[in-house]
């Protein structure tokens, strides 16, 4: 009996509950299914009267009903009144002209099938036969190259933006809906995102300074140094629009709404592979990657680049600028001089250059041999001389 007494009060309750309650319209609730007939659904929408909606939203291309009691359903609030609560999911081919005004009212989407290019825009069709306009700025969230390729002949979701003339003047923007859904998505990933997480995205925009990523509604930027190892020069060389990548969270920045990401660090860093293969004095051919006013950069492997000094490049004569001596793209033979592990250094120098030092040292060790050999040279030649002399007087003698 208690058990009872307690149910009821929770019943009490609840209906209390609903009856305070009140939707505006406009306004998406969720909302579950506790009836279907020929051509409407009964919803229960949390207030003391029941919702509906027309089972014509919910039909397969055959005719099916897609939905049945219990299940829940994402809707709109279309109207309130005497007559009842009227909800959408999104108005489409079977609403009325009332009902476009309604949307239009209560800002609810509504479904269009995109039949024909016009000046200025695309026209649009509602509801089987109702002529509507959506400029080409309102298409979509981004700018395309080819709108007509991309739009004709798709269905597509708007909110009305203008309602005149008793719907014979509709305009539309379907951009005006995207950005609220990707206001909604951003508010999410606020929740979700934290930095240092690896994350799967679409890459939606190809630049010249990186690549933007759609994550779900919302736009990243992986900017071109944290692509790959690798100097990328050209990143449509290598990526598409449409491509999906996997990347790791670099930096939030609400506020200003960025969020960077970084594909390099979901790959393995080349530089300790090749490192150990490499040791100081060690002989290797490498490619002059890049060229700066310092010296060139020599690409070893993917990913690892050592630099000779432009003091090393010019074979004993002193040179303004690398290019004097060598180009990007060209092969080179390099002796490694010195790693530094720690800022990932290399330093290289033509495997056929002589150092100031060596030269000098050299120039010393002949001058110490040309001294050598002419003391015994001298040596010789007066040992000669006194030979000569002893053997004449001998002579002399006899």
């Amino acid at each position: 009996m208690e058990n009872d007494t307690s149910s009821f009060e929770d019943l009490f309750n609840e209906s209390d509950d609903k009856s305070l309650r009140k939707l505006t319209p406009g306004e998406k609730i969720t909302a579950s299914i506790v009836g279907i007939d020929k051509d409407t659904i009964f919803l229960d929408v949390g207030t003391k009267s029941e919702g509906i909606i027309q089972s014509s939203e919910f039909l397969d291309d055959n005719g099916e009903l897609t939905v049945s009691v219990g299940d829940s359903l994402e809707v709109y609030c279309l109207k309130t009144g005497p007559s009842g609560q009227i909800f959408t999911a999104r108005l489409g081919s079977g609403a009325s002209s009332a009902h476009l005004e309604e949307a239009w009212r209560s800002s609810v989407p509504v479904e269009g099938f995109v039949k024909a290019e016009i000046k200025g825009g695309f026209e649009i069709t509602l509801s089987g036969n109702v002529r509507a306009f959506c400029p080409y700025s309102q298409m979509g969230l981004r700018r395309v190259e080819n709108a007509a390729e991309t739009y004709l002949e798709t269905h597509m979701s708007f909110l009305i933006s203008k309602f005149e003339a008793g719907g014979r003047n509709i305009v539309l923007s379907a951009r005006m809906l995207q950005e609220e859904e990707r206001q909604a998505r951003k508010e999410e990933l606020q929740k979700e995102l934290t930095e240092g997480q690896t994350i799967e995205g679409t890459i939606s925009s190809i630049r010249t300074f990186g690549l933007f990523v759609d994550i779900g509604g919302v736009d990243a930027l992986v900017p071109i140094s944290e692509v790959g190892w690798s100097r990328v020069e050209n990143l449509e060389d290598t990526y598409r629009v449409g491509q999906k990548v996997s990347a790791i969270v670099k930096g939030l920045d609400w506020e200003n709404d960025r969020i960077s990401l970084s594909i390099k660090e979901t790959l393995e860093d080349p530089w300790e592979a090749a490192v150990k293969e490499l040791g100081e004095g060690k002989l290797c051919v490498g490619t002059i990657s890049r060229l700066a006013q310092f010296g060139a950069f020599v690409n070893l492997a993917p990913g690892v680049d050592g630099l000779i000094h432009i003091s090393k490049l010019g074979r004993g004569k002193r040179i303004n600028h690398p290019r004097e001596a060598v180009e990007a793209g060209q092969s080179i033979e390099v002796v490694v001089e010195s790693i530094d592990p720690d800022n990932k250094r290399i330093s290289l120098a033509p495997s056929d250059y002589v150092s100031t030092e060596s030269e000098e040292e050299k120039e010393r060790q002949d001058y110490r041999s040309y001294k050598t050999q002419s003391r015994k040279t001298a040596a010789k030649e007066s040992m000669g001389s006194f030979g000569a002399l002893l053997k004449a007087k001998m002579e002399s003698k006899k």
